[in-house]
């Protein structure tokens, strides 16, 4: 099927019918210049998925677009980047020998990586699958070499040796059903980290943002770095950076990638486990950290590396009379604090609309909407949250 869809008539038609109704399309149709209207409809499914999270391939007009479920599961074209650089680093900045991807897919965290690499290898067991990355990716690179592939007969058969090996297992079982534990995914790389070891000494793991870090450190003993990557304050994904023989306290990084900067917070669990929270009632100003941080834990060091005020141990939420303008998440100044009235709320939030948020509070945002009337919407923020002195509502607006 590749082949077909390499006619210039067919990747015109695409672009152009790219916001088309599909549903009309398979009415209309049974073929489109030789090929099955279902396939011309997955394409543009596929285009229109790749439009914000593969700008890339995106771009590329003559782009083949594997079943939606492979784009949905695959890296975005910035977090596959910052993967690319997180190995340049790791390894040097001169390309280094060999590369490995045992789990290709779409290929997208194949071609960011391969830059890193002078020979770069991607194995992927279903070969429709990895004929579409073929297609794709030789237009964008030349230095990757295919194999149909299983990761784990390909681990055990091969003589090569890698400086770095990359895998992504996939969190579906054969019924589709989600899984997050490193144990429970395909292949499974706690298994298969001592084979992947006898041919490379570093292995860098993408895993599910549900992932509970300490059960992933304690699943893979060699790992050396943990990394959390959030886009624009969404947890994407989590990154365990294993080195052979590596035994220690592994670094951890919370990073959120945005369009203004990219935050990174660094510590280790030693940090966390050792630092002191101060608490505080809410002052001037209110700071939420980052998912990134959120979800690696550092919710004490945070408030002592800013020195800013805890508001009960339970929320993750914090004060200060001060600006910190560099504190890695968002920042709000308190406006004034309300109860849930009526002439509160009208005062307040004169349209009605408003952007809640709760953090150890009784009542979920949809519940303090229904409460108070309010509907999503406009510049002001109303914060619920459960203070030292008990639960407090806030109103808001973004600093930064």
């Amino acid at each position: 099927m590749p082949e077909l869809l390499n006619d210039p008539r067919v990747i015109a038609f695409i672009a152009e019918h790219e916001n088309d109704n599909v549903s009309e399309l398979l009415l209309k149709s049974k073929f489109i210049f030789g090929v099955p209207a279902p396939v011309i409809a997955d394409q543009i499914t596929g285009r229109r998925k790749a439009k914000g999270k593969l700008p890339l391939f995106y771009s590329d007009h003559s782009t083949i677009y594997p079943l939606a479920i492979h784009i949905e599961q695959c890296s975005s074209d910035q977090t596959a980047r910052f993967k690319s650089d997180l190995v340049m680093e790791a390894t040097g900045t001169d390309p280094v020998s060999l590369g490995l991807d045992l789990t290709g897919g779409m290929g997208v965290d194949s071609l960011f990586l391969c830059k890193q690499f002078r020979q770069f290898h991607y194995v992927e067991p279903d070969n429709y699958l990895l004929e579409v990355a073929r297609h794709n990716l030789e237009r964008h690179a030349r230095n990757i070499i295919f194999h149909n592939s299983t990761a784990e007969e390909f681990i055990r058969t091969t003589r090569m040796n890698f400086d770095l090996v990359y895998i992504d297992p996939s969190r579906r079982t054969s019924g589709n059903k989600k899984v997050v534990g490193l144990d429970e995914c395909v292949p499974d790389v706690i298994t298969l980290q001592q084979d992947i070891f006898r041919v490379s000494n570093r292995l860098l793991i993408k895993t599910s943002p549900l992932l509970d870090i300490r059960k992933g450190l304690s699943d893979l003993k060699s790992a050396k770095r943990v990394i959390v990557v959030s886009v624009a304050n969404e947890c994407r994904e989590v990154l365990f950076f294993c080195e052979r023989g590596f035994h220690g306290d592994p670094d951890i990084m919370a990073v959120d990638i945005n369009n203004a900067r990219t935050e990174n917070f660094r510590f280790t669990l030693k940090d966390e486990n050792e630092a002191v929270s101060e608490f505080g009632e809410p002052s001037v100003f209110l700071y939420e950290p980052n998912a990134s941080i959120r979800k690696a834990g550092a919710f004490k060091l945070i408030g002592t590396r800013f020195a800013v005020n805890k508001l009960h141990i339970n929320t993750h939420l914090y004060s200060s009379r001060d600006l910190k303008e560099n504190f890695p998440g968002r920042i709000f100044r308190i406006i004034a604090p309300i109860k849930a009235r009526k002439e509160d709320i009208a005062t307040f939030f004169p349209d009605k609309k408003a952007n809640v948020i709760t953090r150890n509070y009784p009542l979920s945002p949809e519940e303090l909407k229904k409460k108070t009337g309010l509907k999503d919407g406009g510049e002001r923020y109303l914060f619920g949250f459960t203070s030292l002195k008990g639960k407090s509502l806030v109103v808001a607006e973004r600093v930064a």
